[in-house]
C-alpha cells in the first residue's frame, strides 16, 4: 500500500527524521490557511499524488497553466490562487502514464537554501532477506539512470538482522553521501530513523529524492515515498487509515473485497489463472503468439463458484478486453466448479467477447461437459499453447 509524501513526511517525523515544516490541504482556503504558518519567504505548492516526476509533469487543463505539479507561492494569497489552479486538474507524468491522476490534495510547505542534493532509500531486499539501503550524491535524479550511466555513486548496503543497525553502517552511508562533521552527526539521527520506521511499520520500500544538504548544512527530507506490506497491514490500522482508493485502481479494489489477486494490465485479452505462477506463464504466452495481457488474475487455490463469476465480471469491468482466456489446473479446485461459475457469469452478463477456456486436472471431463451442454460460445482448448492461439486469432477475426 502506497501513501501521499505528506503522510509520509508525518510519520517520518515522529521517528526523529528532519522533514520540514508542512500540512495538507484539500481545498484553495485550507492552501491559504497552511501557507500562513509557513515562515520562510517562499511557500511550496505540491500536489499530491501517488507518482513521482510530479515537477516535471505536465496538467492536462488549461485553466492549470503550463508549469508542473511543484509550484512556488510568495504570499498566502498566491498558494491559494495556485491552489485553485491545481486542484480537480489532471496531472500527467513519466509514472502515472497519458492517464494522468486528479489532484485531490495539495503539500503546503517551507522552503530551504539547498546546497547539496542526494538520494537515499531503504528496501526489504528479496534476494538476501535483509533491510537494504541506497545511497548516492546524485540526488534529484532518477536513480534508474544514476546506476546505468555512473553505477560507481551508488551504494548499497544490507544490514543483517541479527545484529540489526550498527554505527559502521552510519558511517559507511555518511560518507558515501559526502558528509562530514556535524553532517555525519545528523546522518546518524537520521538513518537509526528510517530503520526503525522500516522494521516497526512493516515498510517494503522508501525513497528520499531529494534528501538536501542545506546552506546551513541540515539533513532535510525533501520529497518521500513510502510503500507498505500490504500483507502486514492487519498489525497497523494506523497506517490502514491512511489508505486513499482514489489513487488506487477500482477494479484491483473490488478484486481485493473478493480475495482475488487482480493487476490491471495495458492488453486485451483478460486473464483468469489459478495460481500466480501459471498466471505468468499464461501471460508470457500470450505475448508469444503476438497479443498483450489484459490483466494478472489470479482466483487462488481454492476458488468457489461465486469467486469465479466475482472474477469474470471484474474482466469484464475492463473496457479494453476483447477476449478472454481461462486457464486452469485443477489441484485443489475442482474443474466443474470452474465451468459451472464460467457458465453462470457468461449467462449473466451477457459475454460477447470470445471466451476460451483451457481445463485440466480434478474432475476435468466433468468440467468439459458442463461447458460442453451450456449452450455458449465457449472455446475449448487441449492445451496452453492451443489456448493462446485460438484466442489471439480469435480476436485478430472479430478485428
Amino acid at each position: 500500500m502506497n501513501i501521499h509524501e505528506h503522510q509520509a513526511k508525518e510519520l517520518l517525523a515522529k521517528y526523529g527524521v528532519e522533514v520540514g515544516t508542512g500540512f495538507a490541504a484539500f481545498t484553495p482556503e485550507e492552501a491559504e490557511k497552511a501557507a500562513a504558518e509557513i515562515s520562510t519567504p517562499t511557500i511550496v505548492v505540491k500536489a499530491q499524488i501517488h507518482a513521482g516526476g510530479r515537477g516535471k509533469g505536465k496538467f492536462k487543463e488549461p485553466e492549470a497553466g503550463e508549469k508542473g505539479g511543484v509550484r512556488f507561492a510568495k504570499s498566502p494569497a498566491e498558494a491559494r490562487q495556485l491552489a485553485e489552479q491545481m486542484l480537480g486538474r489532471t496531472l500527467v507524468t513519466v509514472q502515472t502514464g497519458a492517464a494522468g491522476r486528479t489532484v485531490r490534495r495539495l503539500y503546503i510547505q517551507d522552503s530551504v537554501n539547498i546546497a547539496r542534493e542526494l538520494y537515499l532509500s531503504a528496501l526489504v531486499d528479496r534476494a538476501s532477506s535483509r533491510i537494504a539501503f541506497i545511497a548516492s550524491t546524485e540526488g534529484g535524479m532518477d536513480i534508474e539512470k544514476v546506476a546505468h550511466d555512473t553505477p560507481d555513486k551508488i551504494l548499497t548496503l544490507t544490514v543483517d538482522p541479527a545484529t540489526g543497525l550498527q554505527p559502521f553502517h552510519i558511517r559507511k552511508i555518511a560518507f558515501a553521501l559526502g558528509l562530514k562533521g556535524d553532517q555525519v552527526k545528523a546522518a546518524n539521527k537520521l538513518i537509526s530513523g528510517l530503520y526503525r520506521f522500516l522494521s516497526e511499520k512493516d515498510v517494503s520500500l522508501l525513497e528520499i529524492n531529494p534528501l538536501v544538504v542545506t546552506a546551513e548544512g541540515q539533513l532535510v527530507c525533501l520529497d518521500a515515498k513510502v510503500s507498505f506490506d500490504g500483507n502486514a497491514l492487519f498489525r497497523h490500522p494506523d497506517v490502514l487509515a491512511l489508505r486513499d482508493e482514489t489513487e488506487e485502481d477500482p477494479m484491483e479494489i473490488e478484486a481485493a473485497k473478493h480475495e482475488l489477486s487482480y493487476i490491471k494490465l495495458d492488453g486485451t485479452i483478460g486473464c483468469m489463472v489459478n495460481g500466480a505462477g501459471l498466471a505468468m506463464a499464461t501471460m508470457d504466452i500470450i505475448k508469444l503468439y503476438g497479443a498483450e495481457p489484459a490483466n494478472f488474475l489470479d482466483v487462488g487455490g481454492g476458488a468457489s463458484k461465486e469467486k469465479v463469476e466475482a472474477a469474470f465480471k471484474i474482466i469484464l469491468s475492463d473496457p479494453s478486453v476483447r477476449g478472454i482466456l481461462v486457464n486452469i489446473f485443477g489441484g485443489i479446485m475442482r474443474c466443474d466448479i470452474i465451468a459451472e461459475g464460467i457458465v453462470a457469469a457468461a449467462r449473466e452478463m451477457a459475454i460477447t467477447v470470445p471466451l476460451v477456456v483451457r481445463l485440466e486436472g480434478t474432475n476435468v471431463d466433468l468440467g468439459k461437459e458442463i461447458l460442453a451442454k451450456s449452450g455458449l460460445k465457449i472455446v475449448p482448448a487441449d492445451d496452453l499453447a492451443d489456448a493462446a492461439a485460438k484466442i489471439t486469432n480469435a480476436i485478430k477475426a472479430a478485428a
